[in-house]
């Protein structure tokens, strides 16, 4: 794939689907910015193990739920590289219940986690992208916000609100030559997955229509194309990666 931009920032980048997210695009020859919140040493083994391969990487500490941590991330990688290209929003929590179980402060925190997160940086990478007339972001959502999951309110209505920002980000962002996507990924195979007994994952298998998970770098490639110059003429789209388990 080819890339006009130099460089990206993922957040929640150096664990589990963001890590592969970085690694992808650090083959595509772009800077990897690897935003991490704590245990510096995973992101750091994660910086050491792109540039052995070739890449390039920087590692950047903050919380993407603290907006003025997040304005001063942006603002120190526009300052140290001259721009930001590209920008996927990945940090983002659980915590499931019953809905009759749920405090609002459980909903709340989970919707200030995924989703006001990456509202910030949307915002604020607009802000940038639009003084270069170029830019791209792709926002991760998930299967549950286009289906809704019981034990899951917070999470699906942070994802599904994740989904319609995205496309309203696209609406105004376009005429600025700046693209606004997402991805929502189904059963992917991570240490989520991995705790899971054989049965339980057998069942799951069974209604997907290619009867697997996927794996983070089918994540990662499908955000690596959404950002890549390959779909330039594409924005306000929702790519699922989930197997044909919801169409």
């Amino acid at each position: 794939m080819k890339f006009s931009g130099n460089n990206v920032l993922v957040t929640g980048g150096s664990r589990g689907i963001g890590a592969e997210i970085c690694k992808t695009l650090a083959n595509f020859k772009l800077k990897v910015w690897i935003n991490y919140r704590s245990k510096p040493e995973v992101a750091d083994a994660l910086k050491d193990e792109i540039e052995k391969n070739g890449g390039n990487a920087a590692v950047i500490k903050f919380d993407a739920t603290n907006e003025t941590e997040f304005i001063e991330a942006i603002n120190l990688i526009v300052q140290t590289d001259g721009e930001l290209s590209y920008l996927v929003n990945n940090a983002g929590i659980t915590n499931d219940k019953l809905a009759l179980r749920m405090k609002t402060e459980d909903f709340t925190s989970v919707i200030n986690a995924n989703l006001t997160s990456a509202f910030i940086g949307c915002r604020e990478a607009l802000k940038v992208m639009s003084k270069k007339r170029f830019g791209a972001v792709v926002n991760i959502a998930s299967i549950v916000g286009e289906t809704g999951n019981a034990g899951q309110v917070n999470y699906a209505a942070s994802k599904g609100g994740m989904i319609a920002m995205s496309k309203s980000f696209a609406k105004e962002a376009a005429s600025r030559n700046v693209r606004f996507n997402c991805v929502t990924p189904g059963f992917i195979e991570t240490k989520m997955t991995e705790i899971l007994n054989d049965e339980i994952k057998k069942t799951y298998e069974a209604n997907i229509p290619l009867k697997k998970f996927g794996t983070p770098n089918d994540v990662a490639n499908g955000v690596a194309f959404l950002l890549s110059d390959y779909a330039t003429y594409i924005t306000g789209e929702v790519l699922k990666i989930n197997g044909g388990l919801y169409m």
